[in-house]
């Protein structure tokens, strides 16, 4: 027993530097192997630079190791299964919070986009020409941004719309004055109006005229007026004159003690016109007058008397007086003298 206890020793002191060798060797494998596998690599966070050292070559578990959490809006140079080497560099931008009025919606979007042009794109937000927004695409994005878009539409619109027709007045000797009547009726004439409306948000904010074409001429209106004065007589009717006298009316007839003349003398109520005086109740009656007042042949209307024909003149009557024929001194004398209103017939 004491000789194999005497070989294994010597055995192993003649092979100890063997195993010696082996064994550092195998530690410097190790520690090579190790080191080769270290990398020192940064990870620039919103422009903040980060050193990591590690063993991991994979990007995602290297940002789980170091506690670098990643949003699902953050952007990041590589893609997380990629494999890094020593001295690489990771960029992250961490997403903010901005608010975008559009629509007529509140969008709360978060974005790690540069601008806000590139937010727009990234959310497929779409910009035509003529819509507004505050502030400019080029703004660079901040926590808290608020982005106000404003719809812009343009329509071109066509009305068709009346032109009002204008309206003439004509005097008219035919009609009682306060009378009116259309003697040709007015048209309205049509024009097209073609105008730019500009809306924002769907709200008209500007009107301008395009063009105006007139596709009919109005046509105008005519209307008589009446200037034919009416009197009202209290018996009733009505008496249309173009002239009103004020006059003193006398009274005479054509028995034998006003003229001397007997009912068989052929000049008995002749007048100057050469017509026979008369009383007509249902007609004209005469009577005389200055024709330099009241034009011989001229119709009028008596008050308390009637319609009569100046056919007589008179040596007394002279200016504004008027002599009335009646068939009888009695009707005569009844009437005597009074101041009455001559109209002188249209």
């Amino acid at each position: 027993m004491m000789k194999n206890v005497k070989n294994n020793l010597k055995y192993y002191f003649s092979n100890g530097p063997k195993t010696f060798f082996i064994v550092m060797l195998l530690l410097t494998c190790i520690t090579v192997t190790i080191f080769n596998m270290k990398k020192v690599i940064s990870v620039i966070v919103d422009g903040k630079s980060i050193q990591v050292i590690t063993l991991k070559s994979n990007v995602n578990q290297i940002l789980k190791t170091n506690n670098i959490a990643l949003g699902a809006k953050d952007q990041i140079t590589v893609s997380l299964d990629s494999e890094v080497k020593d001295g690489d560099k990771i960029y992250i931008k961490k997403a903010v919070n901005v608010k975008v009025k559009v629509d007529g919606k509140e969008l709360k979007i978060q974005t790690a986009e540069n601008t806000v042009a590139d937010m727009l794109k990234a959310e497929n937000i779409v910009l035509k020409n003529e819509d507004k927004i505050t502030p400019l695409k080029s703004e660079s994005l901040k926590s808290g941004l608020q982005v106000q878009i404003t719809r812009v539409n343009t329509d071109v619109l066509q009305e068709t719309k009346a032109i009002d027709f204008a309206t003439e007045f004509k005097s008219s000797d035919e009609l009682d004055k306060g009378v009116k009547k259309v003697i040709q009726p007015g048209k309205a004439g049509l024009k097209v109006i073609t105008s730019s409306i500009v809306y924002e948000n769907g709200k008209e904010v500007s009107r301008n005229l395009v063009s105006e074409k007139i596709k009919s001429q109005p046509v105008k209106q005519i209307v008589a007026l009446g200037n034919v004065n009416v009197y009202t007589p209290s018996r009733g009717g009505n008496v249309r004159y173009t002239k009103k006298i004020k006059v003193r009316a006398t009274a005479y007839t054509a028995d034998y003690n006003s003229t001397n003349k007997g009912p068989d003398d052929p000049y008995l109520g002749i007048t100057s016109t050469g017509a026979r005086a008369k009383r007509n109740a249902d007609g004209f009656s005469t009577i005389a007058v200055d024709p330099r007042v009241i034009p011989m042949g001229s119709k009028v209307w008596v008050d308390g008397y009637g319609y009569a024909i100046a056919e007589d003149v008179g040596g007394a009557i002279k200016g504004n007086i008027i002599d009335l024929y009646f068939h009888s001194s009695d009707e005569m004398w009844d009437w005597g003298s009074r101041n009455v209103d001559v109209y002188i017939l249209k």
